[in-house]
This record gives C-alpha cells, sequence and structure tokens, in this order.
C-alpha cells in the first residue's frame, strides 16, 4: 500500500511540474513509518529517497534516486524553482494529509482491526501534513469524507455496474447507462487519488 501511494505521490509531482522548471523533493520514512516529504534533505545518516521533477521541452520528467545523506552540492535554485518546489510540496502534503484523515476516520469507526501503533503513525502523519487554518483544514476533512464515499463498498459496486453497462453489446437503456454515469461522478470520484 505504501508503494502505491509513493508511486501515486510521484505520479502527483510530475503532473504538477511546470515547463522548464526543475524541483527536488526528499522523502524519508522515519521510526515510526512516518513518510516525511520536504524540500530540505534529512537528518543526516537517514536512507532517503530524492525525487527530481524537472521539464524540458515542456514534457515533465521524474528521476528518483536513492541516498543516504553523501551527495555533491547542486547548484542552488532559482526562486522560480523555489516556488514550483514550495508548490509540489504543498500538494504531496495536502494528499497525505487526506489520505491519512480518511485512514484514521475508516479505522477508529471500529469496522475493521487495527492497532494503537496505525492509529499513532496515522495521527502524526495529520499533524504533519494538514493545515493548522482552519478554513483549509475543513477543506481537507471536507476531502476526505468524499474519498472515505469513493472508497465504499457502494461506490465499489457502483463503479462495476457502470463498466457492465459499458461492455460492448450490452442492452442497457441508454438512459439507465447516464444515470449510472451520473451517480458515479457525482459521489464516487476521489478527490486525491
Amino acid at each position: 500500500m505504501r508503494g502505491l501511494l509513493a508511486s501515486a505521490a510521484l505520479g502527483l509531482a510530475v503532473a504538477l511540474a511546470a515547463p522548464a522548471q526543475a524541483a527536488t523533493v526528499y522523502k524519508w520514512v522515519d521510526e515510526q513509518g512516518i513518510v516525511h516529504l520536504s524540500s530540505d534533505k534529512p537528518p543526516a545518516g537517514v536512507k532517503y529517497e530524492r525525487i527530481t521533477v524537472a521539464s524540458s521541452s515542456g514534457k515533465p520528467v521524474a528521476k528518483s534516486s536513492s541516498g543516504n545523506g553523501a551527495t555533491s552540492r547542486a547548484p542552488a535554485a532559482t526562486p522560480a524553482q523555489v516556488a514550483e518546489r514550495s508548490s509540489v510540496l504543498s500538494s504531496l502534503r495536502n494528499r497525505e494529509c487526506v489520505i491519512a484523515l480518511e485512514a484514521l476516520d475508516r479505522l477508529t469507526s471500529g469496522a475493521q482491526p487495527t492497532t494503537a501503533a496505525e492509529i499513532r503513525r496515522l495521527q502524526q502523519t495529520v499533524e504533519l501534513n494538514c493545515s493548522a487554518d482552519p478554513a483549509r483544514r475543513r477543506e481537507q476533512e471536507t476531502m476526505a469524507a468524499k474519498l472515505r464515499v469513493a472508497n465504499s463498498p457502494d461506490c465499489v459496486r457502483a463503479r462495476d455496474l457502470l463498466a457492465d453497462m459499458m461492455v460492448p453489446g450490452a442492452k442497457f437503456p441508454r438512459e439507465q447507462v447516464r444515470s449510472q454515469q451520473e451517480f458515479v461522478d457525482e459521489h464516487c470520484v476521489p478527490p486525491v487519488r
């Protein structure tokens, strides 16, 4: 699951990269399992992944490398690169916040077994990545609620039914297919991926 989240985060970083800009994001997991994303290098001795989001000819390219703190100095970033890196980090933190809020809500509802350590890890992820601004935090909580609905068994069934309706040769009335598509679009599209 964490590998999937890391891949999705990298994909998000690539999608947010602006043409002719470069941004480096450092990602590492601490001893409690908390994922950290930062434009600053992690503490010395910590293994990390360096994600370089770059663009040439208007096409975003992402490069990823692992490190342990022993790397050469990179040239100073331009103000545009610093702004782009800040934007990428903000988007990645927002995504991590929403996913952690959704998981925390789901796991504390008692619907599935969990551990105190997992709850603590999710709470730390929320504290690290969610906004302190009350208005922005409400937006993040709303997105987490939408994500929970989109991941619900009802939405899984709704998307599966829509897929069955769209199979070539399926004999469903056009209005029924349209109605199902509208339901999926309104209720079952995750706000973050």
